[in-house]
């Protein structure tokens, strides 16, 4: 008896028979469904300005593969269990999704790993991982805005015509905020589970499907420490105009000293200006609330020197329509512009708000 060829044809026919175990499910049709879940175990940091968040998640994929089903026919046996080092070699020995985290930015770190095999055929993996990601991040509407932190699970290795990624009830019940999760600056929400296939080659896509996260900002500290100063800027240019009296159409305090108020503005504005896009450099990348009310400043500080320019050094509007009208001209900015100005800023913060 040859040994050596019976030995040969045994790890032949064992390989054979292990490759099968390993291929793809195709016993229920194609494409084969592969229930995905994410939860949020931790939110470790959020970098509104970097564009990117780390985060602790537990990501659960479910399937059925009839190959694992119990042969002696008891369905109500519990399910066979896998932790850690046993998950992974038995993982190895059957067919599993290969997912990956299409946003993840570096590597992950493994937190634990789980696997159930059911009576049915039915496999559930489970696995927590803590790594980072990228996101984008709308300040529209600061600091009132709400951000989306997105995780996007992915099947790299099979078109949608062999896997797709699903979502069931079961899934949405699954992917939650862990109670106790909290950031600082920030509220967070619900979890929501979306399926959007990616575009691949030739015509083709794999499945995907985001599961997003919202956030909410807490405005109180952006308006105590930038709206608020932003808006007590604007007396500035108001107090170069306030602080003038006149007598029969004359002015009577020099315009030197008014428009050295609106100068130290402009310097004042300047360095609120460096300090919000020092701590906050997206927001120089849209149109927001805060950079309209940096060019409010801007426009109303240039206003008023203007027209203490105009009005005091040169009386332009005295030379050409006389002292009467200039006195009722300027006395009709002196209400006027803290009119529009409160409009204007009421207007800015309404649209950032709704």
């Amino acid at each position: 008896m040859n040994w050596r060829k019976i030995c040969a044809a045994f790890c032949f026919v064992w390989a054979a028979c292990t490759a099968q175990a390993q291929d793809l499910p195709r016993d229920a049709g194609l494409p084969l469904t592969v229930q995905a879940a994410v939860a949020l175990a931790a939110l470790n940091d959020f970098d509104e300005n970097a564009g990117s968040f780390e985060a602790t998640i537990d990501l659960r994929l479910r399937w059925r593969d009839l190959r694992l089903m119990r042969t002696d026919g008891n369905m109500s046996a519990p399910p066979n269990t896998f932790r850690d080092a046993a998950a992974q070699e038995r993982m190895a020995q059957i067919w599993t999704p290969h997912v990956v985290l299409a946003n993840q930015l570096g590597d992950a770190t493994e937190g634990g790993l789980g696997l159930r095999i059911f009576s049915d055929g039915t496999v559930e993996v489970l696995r927590r991982l803590r790594a980072n990601f990228s996101v984008n991040v709308d300040v529209d509407r600061f600091p009132f805005d709400r951000q989306k932190l997105t995780i996007e699970v992915v099947v790299n290795d099979r078109s949608t015509n062999e896997v797709i990624l699903r979502t069931s009830q079961s899934d949405l019940d699954f992917s939650k905020v862990a109670r106790g999760v909290s950031l600082s600056e920030w509220r967070p929400g619900v979890v929501d589970l979306i399926s959007v296939p990616l575009a691949g080659w030739y015509n083709s896509s794999n499945a995907r499907i985001v599961a997003s996260v919202d956030l909410t900002r807490e405005p109180g500290l952006p308006v105590a420490s930038i709206f608020i100063p932003l808006i007590a800027c604007l007396l500035i240019p108001l107090l170069a105009l306030w602080l003038n009296r006149m007598e029969e159409g004359v002015f009577q305090i020099d315009t030197f000293e008014l428009v050295n108020i609106a100068i130290g503005g402009f310097f004042a504005v300047i360095a609120l200006n460096f300090t919000v896009l020092s701590n906050y450099p997206a927001l120089a990348n849209g149109d927001n609330a805060v950079m309209r009310l940096l060019a409010l400043n801007y426009a109303t500080l240039a206003g008023a020197l203007v027209i203490n320019i105009l009005f005091k050094r040169f009386g332009v509007i005295a030379k050409l329509f006389g002292l009467y009208v200039q006195e009722q001209t300027y006395n009709l900015m002196l209400w006027m512009l803290p009119v529009c100005l409160a409009a204007l800023v009421t207007a800015i913060l309404w649209v950032a708000y709704v």
